[in-house]
């Protein structure tokens, strides 16, 4: 789908969201209050932005159905009375997309996109999981203890251009980059909730690489904050164009800002530096 307008105005949402649903969903209503209707073409949000490290994730997961769920209703609404699409995150589905429980009482943490009309049009499972010792008070993270991993990359077709998905972990593995760009990404939304140690160490430079290395916009939605559950994430989020340059950025606490996407300014980059094309035959295994 060609986009319609040169520019695209989008909303990044920064929270600090909690273990309980109501909670985060309390404060993600008050941070979306501020962006009046018609204002922004495209809302972006983070990773866990209802539930960030809940104990109760697979029973959340089983109340998120393709039929509704307080989760999915939330945002299906917010994108209709805001009249934007909204990048939602990830939400904890005990379903896989073809219908199939998760085995093991796990689910996958899935990336939503809702249209201006709130209708679900694309989801992607987070592939990479976040396997990692960290030196900070909670030291050893087992995302796999808890979700299983996705599948497929994912690029949706938008009325401003085509969106890669991906989520936070995943900007470890250029590789994924790469087979969203030979997809058509020409923007790449990366919801995300780095802790404060590794994101203070390499997240702005990882975004950065991964806008450059596929001459397009990237678009990281984040957690920032001390949270109920001991965690302490990074914050940051940020909007990175083709050519490397930030061009927007929350560095701590709940909030949102607005930032205009260029899009001649992206085919500019594209068309000076080749560098970004590369063979469709990505090795499907590595990603």
């Amino acid at each position: 789908m060609p986009p319609v307008n040169e520019t695209v105005t989008i909303a990044v949402v920064q929270l600090c969201s909690s273990q309980d649903v109501s909670l985060s969903l309390a404060q993600l209503s008050s941070v979306l209050a501020e962006l009046e209707p018609g204002a922004v073409d495209a809302i972006f949000l983070p990773e866990n932005f209802a539930a960030l490290a809940s104990p109760s994730v697979y029973q959340i997961g089983l109340g998120e159905t393709e039929d509704g769920g307080l989760i999915r209703g939330f945002i299906a609404q917010k994108a209709i009375e805001i009249g934007a699409y909204i990048f939602a995150g990830t939400v904890p589905l005990a379903r896989r997309a073809n219908g199939e429980m998760v085995p093991g009482q796990k689910v996958r943490a899935a990336s939503l996109v809702f249209d201006p009309f709130g209708i679900e049009v694309a989801r992607y499972d987070k592939r990479h999981l976040f396997d990692v010792d960290v030196q900070d008070r909670i030291g050893r993270y087992r995302e796999s203890d808890t979700f299983e991993s996705g599948d497929e990359p994912k690029v949706v077709p938008t009325a401003f251009g085509a969106v890669g998905l991906s989520v936070c972990y995943d900007l470890r593995f250029p590789e994924f980059f790469m087979r969203l760009t030979a997809l058509g990404a020409e923007i790449v939304a990366v919801p995300s909730a780095f802790t404060a140690v590794t994101g203070a160490a390499h997240f702005e430079v990882l975004v950065r690489a991964r806008a450059i290395e596929n001459a397009c916009f990237l678009v990281a939605a984040c957690q920032s904050g001390g949270h109920d559950s001991g965690r302490e994430t990074f914050g940051h989020s940020m909007v990175v164009s083709p050519w490397g340059e930030v061009l927007a950025c929350r560095e701590a606490g709940p909030g949102v800002f607005v930032t205009t996407l260029d899009l001649p300014d992206l085919r500019r980059v594209r068309s000076a530096l080749p560098s970004w094309r590369r063979p469709t035959t990505v090795d499907r295994a590595s990603v």
